[in-house]
């Protein structure tokens, strides 16, 4: 049996409000570890009004004591808008608080466009060209070790540190992961086609480390399961719409099935949203676990994380639920 994990982004629907996002975001988190999903990561994304996770390392805090035995991280704090130095003490301080429950997925995008990266940064300087670096000291930071404090040093410090994966769509973090001996996660869920490419670039750049002696793979996936296919469906016209609009620089709330039914979809814009979503599992409970079953068989993955992007909390809790009751190679 393939372990489950949720893909969490604190989604404001219209209608609804950050603070109401949030609160929604914590009550799935706690619902979660009932069902026995092993871990629930939050993204880090700014400027995005649909988006209320900006701050992870807050977030999970908050997260993980409404919890108490689910693992909880970031998927991931885009490392490239932060000093590494910040990280590891936020991230210390973190595992400090709540030992062997701390993930800190890394991931060298922006997560956000230009203006806001720059503000965020300080910096005209919007390449990622350090990111190798940059983890590898924030890992320093962090890592067991002999003999006096370095300088700079953060506290708290070596001992502390969570699990450390690398994140990415692309060859290059994959084979970044398999060098520095880190677990890799790839973003099925966005970015389909360098799927098989990037598991193999891992796998084959893989060195064993301190920290994980063999490869280990997820898989993050969009998944929007209901009673039946027709209303697995009609949820879906939410990232249909939303889709649509980012692609077409308007950024708003997730939209309503409802407004998504209404809206008059172009024969392009319609093949462009079905060519984005032909990679999402959207369907009744068996359908939806034969598409993981396929993505776990095809992937080999350890694990694989579900991204839910749908309007209301109730259908995200019943669409968790109808998968856990029936997990992929059960």
């Amino acid at each position: 049996m393939v372990p489950l994990s949720v893909l969490e982004l604190a989604t404001v629907a219209t209608g609804s409000t950050p603070a109401r996002a949030l609160a929604e975001t914590t009550e799935l988190a706690v619902v979660a570890e009932s069902l026995g999903y092993r871990r629930l990561w939050v993204a880090e994304h700014h400027g995005m009004p649909a988006v209320a996770s900006s701050a992870p390392a807050v977030l999970i805090a908050h997260l993980a004591d409404a919890t108490s035995t689910m693992r909880v991280g970031s998927g991931g704090v885009m490392l490239p808008n932060h000093s590494p130095l910040v990280v590891a003490e936020q991230f210390g301080t973190l595992e400090a608080l709540h030992p062997g429950r701390i993930d800190l997925g890394l991931g060298r995008a922006p997560g956000t466009d230009h203006t806001t990266a720059r503000a965020l940064r300080r910096t005209q300087d919007l390449g990622a060209d350090h990111f190798p670096d940059s983890v590898v000291e924030l890992i320093g930071y962090l890592a067991p070790r002999d003999g006096p404090p370095t300088h700079p040093s953060a506290n708290p410090g070596p001992g502390y540190l969570p699990e450390v994966w690398l994140l990415g769509s692309s060859e290059f973090s994959a084979q970044l992961a398999g060098l520095l001996g880190l677990p890799f996660s790839f973003a099925y869920h966005f970015s389909p086609g360098p799927l098989d490419a990037a598991l193999a670039a891992y796998r084959s750049a893989f060195r064993p480390s301190s920290l994980l002696a063999e490869p280990q793979v997820m898989v993050a996936v969009s998944v929007i399961c209901a009673p039946s296919e027709a209303e697995a469906r009609w949820l879906a016209g939410s990232s249909a719409l939303s889709i649509l609009q980012r692609r077409s620089g308007r950024l708003g709330l997730l939209p309503s099935p409802e407004e998504a039914a209404a809206y008059p979809f172009s024969p392009a814009e319609s093949a462009l949203v079905e060519e984005t979503m032909s990679t999402h599992l959207i369907g009744d409970r068996d359908s939806v676990r034969e598409g993981l079953d396929a993505l776990a068989r095809r992937t080999g993955a350890d694990e694989l994380m579900l991204s839910t992007r749908v309007h209301s909390y109730e259908a995200r809790v019943q669409s968790l639920t109808l998968v856990a009751e029936r997990p992929p190679g059960a």
